[in-house]
């Protein structure tokens, strides 16, 4: 065994994202659980883009990131579209942009409708307020004093401040705040960062507060509490119907690592479906056609898979000097209601302090160019995770399934339609706004912002959906988290998500992972 890796431990926890090191931390709060968490990905320390929050762009295709991509399909014109995971102490909550925001309500009764009993509003929101340290300190909807600092800009950039002046005049609010009593209108960014200033200098930056920095580092001095990085997941170690431990690589080495009390997963929802099946979990048709050994058979590990479509490439000529970036290159959104839509938003855009490439897409970006991308939050396409073969070095076949359902292209259409208002209103014209794109008018506009969505499509980053929380055949764990059928295993991270809710999913996963804590057996539930 190698030095410092002890043979068994009461909980193994695979994976150090977003989810895991909440899971690290509040499992080893108990002094006599020891608890070992892996991660496959290195440490982040010292990686400047990492703590810098202007830098998360370049975080994308780096060694920090999974590299994973969309399988192409004709709805998005065949192209192939890359879906970035970190691969880093931290998982996501380290390469991510720093959004934080929880959606509307409904999104949490909605998945008590879908079967997820008990994981309502009303039981959410202890979670969110636990988790939480607010910059404007604690109310009945927001927390203070949690391990995840949420800020807003100290001094939001031109375009950031423009889209919150412009909005009223598109019959858009201008709101205090998207996590507060409603989420509809535009409003200054939550970001999981703070400020720091330069006292010699007196100018700031924006560091990001990633779940390593609330959760992991805190509770690193525990004695009871093993992290290892570098140290790839290969499959689950079954006996009868026993999850007892897990197999992973150390200095680049299969070994077995046993769990008295219990295994949780949190390798997110490519990662945690990628390895029940390549531990003979999962549908047992695929299984076998891969020659995997079927240990129990669950048809529905890898399906549900949903994601948020963005589009890329709305981009815009600025007439004067924007200056240089602030923040994380953002800095305000804009929730809004389509035609379609029902009490919440279902539409999304933010802004960009730099233009967005998008393929297939030829646009002059010389000079002050900034974007504004609009994305919709209520997607109704949905996707599927599964083995491209039984080695758990190549990467599997994901497929969100983009624009599938017409409703989607049809809701992104009127997005498009919401940002072009927008940029016609006082604020943006006082920048000398000139969008890059045009559609011309009548039908043909149609025809040509349907183009310009299929071809620019891409994607939020919110994987989720493919361990889904219920009790009808197809669900994978149930409300408490533990998977069917498998005893000493639980799922804990944004796969459990069983309808995607409307907002970036790093709040709703972190709040899953604090209600976990409380739902495994023999844990204190989480002071809320």
């Amino acid at each position: 065994m190698p030095a410092g890796l002890e043979a068994s431990y009461d909980w193994i926890v695979v994976g150090a994202g977003a989810a895991g090191c909440v899971l690290a931390n509040r499992l080893s709060a108990d002094p006599a659980a020891r608890v070992l968490l892996i991660e496959a990905g290195p440490s982040d320390t010292g990686v400047e883009a990492i703590r810098d929050a202007a830098q998360w762009v370049s975080l994308m295709r780096s060694e920090y990131d999974w590299g994973y991509d969309y399988e192409p399909t004709p709805e998005v014109l065949g192209r192939v579209i890359g879906i970035p995971r970190g691969k880093v102490l931290g998982g996501s909550s380290s390469i991510n942009a720093m959004l934080w925001y929880r959606g509307h309500p409904d999104d949490y009764d909605a998945w008590e409708a879908a079967g997820a009993t008990g994981w309502n509003w009303e039981s959410m929101l202890p979670a969110f307020r636990a988790s939480e340290d607010w910059e404007r300190g604690a109310t009945a909807l927001r927390g203070a004093g949690g391990p995840m600092r949420i800020e807003t800009s100290p001094d939001p950039h031109p375009i950031a401040e423009a889209m919150l002046d412009g909005a009223p005049e598109i019959g858009v609010p201008t709101i205090d705040d998207s996590n507060g009593e409603s989420n509809v209108g535009a409003a200054l960014a939550n970001f999981t960062a703070t400020t720091v200033r330069d006292p010699a200098t007196g100018s700031s930056r924006m560091e990001r507060w990633s779940t390593v920095r609330g959760y992991l580092l805190p509770a690193l001095a525990r004695p009871n509490l093993t992290v290892i990085t570098d140290s790839q997941a290969l499959r689950l170690v079954l006996e009868g119907s026993r999850c007892v431990g897990v197999s992973h690589l150390v200095d680049g080495v299969p070994v077995e690592t046993r769990a008295t009390s219990g295994v949780v997963l949190t390798l997110g929802a490519i990662g945690t479906p990628q390895l029940l099946n390549l531990s003979g979990i999962g549908a047992a048709s695929a299984l076998a056609a891969l020659g995997l050994p079927v240990l129990h058979d669950l048809p529905g590990v890898g399906e549900n898979y949903q994601d948020h479509p963005l589009v890329s490439g709305m981009n815009v000529a600025a007439g004067v000097s924007l200056g240089p970036m602030r923040d994380n290159g953002g800095g305000s959104m804009m929730n809004w209601r389509s035609s379609a839509a029902g009490d919440g938003a279902d539409l999304h855009a933010f802004v960009v302090q730099e233009s967005r490439p998008a393929a297939a897409l030829e646009q002059d970006l010389s000079g002050d160019v900034f974007a504004i991308s609009p994305g919709l939050m209520r997607s109704s396409s949905v996707g599927h995770v599964r083995l491209r073969s039984a080695s758990p070095f190549e990467a599997p076949v994901i497929q969100p399934n983009f624009l599938r359902e017409k409703e989607d292209l049809d809701r992104l259409v009127e997005g498009v339609e919401g940002v072009l208002g927008l940029l016609g209103t006082s604020p943006f014209r006082a920048l000398g706004a000139r969008p890059l794109v045009s559609f011309g008018a009548g039908s043909s506009s149609r025809a040509a912002i349907e183009d310009f969505v299929r071809r620019g499509v891409d994607t939020f980053f919110h994987s989720c959906g493919t361990a889904r929380m219920g009790t009808d055949p197809l669900s994978v764990v149930s409300p408490s988290l533990d998977v069917h059928g498998v005893d000493g295993l639980w799922v804990a991270d944004a796969s459990v998500i069983p309808v995607i809710p409307t907002c970036n999913t790093q709040a709703p996963v972190i709040a899953i992972a604090e209600r976990a804590a409380a739902l495994i057996p023999g844990q204190a539930a989480f002071s809320a």
